[in-house]
């Protein structure tokens, strides 16, 4: 169907370079055709004048010197003279001219026959030389008729070439507001159908994988629109897998570790006995890998439960400013123990959210701001309302994020450069954690370039009541 409609938009266009190469043609065989013509017919016309002089100035040399070779140079003349006037009369000549070439002809046949009689009195031979001077006149008429079927040919060539160009005008006109309209047809006809598709891809890549995914128009975006639902399904199906597989690992794996971290916190207190100074190192080794362990298995089981909880919000009004000073207070410990300085300038917010994600969003920048931020530094939060928005912004004082990983990260489980001094690796999964709550509350968070170094994240959520999701 589409190679239909762009046949269509081409029809126009083809029909009309059909008909100018048409006229083109015609009209350089018109051309060609006139051109020999004209020049056929100029050529015997000159060489008719210069014929005519010839026989003349034979005859006053034969009427002086009245010798008989003359005769016969005027016999070969005159054969020529009778070839040249043939030729001319097979040319397509207009009446007049035919007529002036027929007096030529009858005029010379009539001298000839004069000048066979042998004129013997001055008389006779002045009437015979006055004869061939309008012989020449003749010859010339016939001359000037040929220039002027030149002229005549060429002013037709051109009224044929305006000819032409009009029509080819009049047909370029009609061309192109048709294929103007076919190309709009067209477009409207796939327009719609690729908005469709790029809204889908769109889609899927967000990983918003609820609703069918439907594409109208042509056969061929119809079958692209239909491969686009399938490979909706099987994410949905993937997506399912992996979260069971998450879920499984997740618990499967947190019982045996909790065991080993238990047994490695009882050799540390040394309730099966004392232990020498290189037991306890390797003992403290293990109980440091299980907390680490651990702290990444928490990190699979809080991303399961992000997803799951991720589009129920259960709306309340929440002082935001007192949720900030909350988990600033629970990370208060290592905060202190760094020697990190805090500097708040939180408003107070209302706001109607969930809590819980509310809370969960402030605890993961917060806690990244402490993690990444130099001992003794200082991280810095800011909440106020700006207009119909209220922005939250959290900076630290560390190495900052650097620009090749400023698109990446909020993706799951996206790692950057591990330059904090903890000594536990994240797992990717706070700042995407964050991202989607943010997101379930209608709202936005980016990564703002500062000048004074550090990273600095900023969240920004409607002041109104966010939609709640089904």
């Amino acid at each position: 169907m589409l190679l239909l409609a762009f046949a269509l938009v081409a029809a126009p266009l083809v029909v009309a370079f059909y008909n100018a190469a048409v006229y083109v043609e015609q009209l350089a065989g018109q051309s060609q055709t006139a051109v020999s013509q004209a020049a056929q017919a100029s050529r015997g016309s000159r060489l008719l004048v210069e014929q005519t002089t010839a026989l003349e100035r034979v005859v006053r040399q034969y009427l002086i010197l009245d010798d008989e070779e003359l005769l016969k140079d005027y016999a070969r003349l005159r054969a020529n003279f009778k070839a040249n006037t043939s030729e001319l009369s097979l040319q397509p000549l207009d009446e007049p001219q035919l007529h002036e070439l027929n007096n030529t002809i009858d005029k010379e046949q009539g001298l000839y026959e004069q000048l066979l009689g042998k004129p013997k009195t001055a008389v006779d031979k002045k009437a015979l030389v006055e004869g061939y001077l309008v012989l020449s006149g003749l010859a010339r008429d016939v001359l000037n008729t040929s220039n002027a079927l030149i002229d005549r040919e060429v002013e037709s060539m051109r009224r044929t070439g305006e000819r032409a160009q009009r029509i080819l005008w009049l047909q370029l006109a009609a061309t192109i507001p048709l294929g103007v309209l076919l190309a709009a047809g067209v477009t409207l006809l796939i327009a719609r159908p690729i908005r469709q598709l790029d809204q889908a891809i769109r889609r899927l890549g967000a990983g918003e994988f609820e609703g069918d995914i439907r594409v109208g128009g042509p056969a061929d975006l119809k079958y692209l629109g239909s491969r686009l639902d399938w490979l909706r399904q099987r994410l949905i199906e993937l997506e399912q897998q992996k979260r069971l597989f998450l879920r499984h690992v997740s618990h499967e794996l947190k019982t045996p570790l909790t065991a080993l971290r238990e047994g490695s916190e009882l050799l540390v207190e040394g309730t099966a006995g004392p232990l020498s100074p290189g037991q306890r190192e390797i003992v403290e080794i293990l109980r440091q890998k299980s907390v680490q362990l651990q702290q990444l298995i928490e990190g699979l089981l809080n991303y399961h439960r992000a997803q799951e909880s991720v589009g129920r919000l259960d709306l309340t009004a929440v002082r935001f400013d007192r949720v900030v000073e909350q988990v600033l207070d629970d990370h208060r410990l290592a905060v202190q123990a760094r020697g990190i300085r805090a500097d708040l300038q939180l408003d107070p917010v209302i706001l109607q959210a969930d809590e819980e994600k509310l809370r969960a969003v402030a605890a993961n920048l917060v806690s990244n701001a402490i993690k990444y931020s130099p001992d003794a530094g200082m991280i810095s939060l800011a909440l106020r309302r700006e207009g119909a928005e209220v922005v939250f912004d959290v900076r630290d004082a560390g190495p900052g994020i650097p620009p090749e990983d400023r698109d990446r990260i909020f993706d799951w489980f996206y790692q950057g450069e591990d330059v904090h001094h903890g000594r536990v690796r994240g797992s990717g999964l706070g700042l995407a954690i964050a991202r989607e709550f943010v997101v379930a509350h209608d709202g936005r968070i980016e990564v703002v370039s500062d000048r004074e170094g550090g990273a600095h994240f900023r969240v920004t959520l409607a002041a109104g009541s966010p939609r709640p999701e089904p």
